[in-house]
């Protein structure tokens, strides 16, 4: 199954195989003391075009 990218150079979406994408979490605290965290998916398009996409965390265990 490959993921859905949106290459800003190309100006197009484009398509990464599964095998090829990076599971990333982003944290961060936010004012109040609390954490945040977000979940991504990285990868780097044949052209050199890093590409991320951010998803819920449901999308993010699903992937293998």
């Amino acid at each position: 199954m490959a993921i859905e990218f949106y290459n800003v150079k190309k100006r197009k979406k484009v398509s990464i195989d599964e095998s090829k994408i990076e599971k990333v979490e982003y944290n961060r605290k936010l004012k109040d003391g609390s954490t945040q965290v977000r979940y991504a998916f990285k990868a780097v398009d044949d052209d050199g075009t890093n590409l991320t996409k951010f998803c819920s965390k449901a999308d993010y265990d699903k992937l293998g």
